[in-house]
């Protein structure tokens, strides 16, 4: 099972930025928690981390070409105007697709509440903290089978 998890802007700076909302794990932490997670469950896992939009984009691309078998996205900021990640998003029918947010969304400001990226994904977790990136693989793993 081949899972690509992306990450969008700021995500690089986990532990550095609003530790009342994101904690103080920093953005290892939560990659080699991902990977300890996918050696137990026999994943491979590949990651991206971006704060460009063409470079989120472009990876988004490429995982067609990758044959990824699911894609987990935290677009940051992104999720709510970027509509050229939505559709880019869209492009790829074939991976299963998981939104992502460790804070709570629906709790937060009024603009962070419209997501214009989870329409073209299968599924959006938030408010889980890091473990939401462990419950968007279960996901896509569970919808493969």
């Amino acid at each position: 099972m081949k899972i690509l998890v992306i990450n969008g802007p700021n995500l690089n700076f986990l532990g550095i930025r609003e530790k009342s909302i994101y904690g103080d794990r920093d953005y290892d932490h939560l990659i080699g928690m991902i990977e300890d997670y996918a050696g137990k469950i026999g994943a491979e896992i590949s990651f991206f981390q971006s704060n460009h939009e063409g470079a989120i984009i472009d990876r988004l691309q490429q995982a067609y070409f990758d044959r990824e078998d699911g894609i987990v996205i935290n677009p940051g900021a992104y999720t709510h105007y970027s509509y050229a990640i939505h559709d880019a998003l869209k492009s790829l029918e074939e991976p299963v697709k998981v939104e992502v947010h460790i804070s709570d969304i629906q709790t937060r400001e009024e603009f962070r509440k419209v997501s214009v990226t989870a329409p073209a994904c299968d599924h959006q977790i938030y408010g889980k903290g890091f473990d939401g990136y462990l419950e968007a693989i279960d996901y896509i793993i569970e919808h493969k089978k």
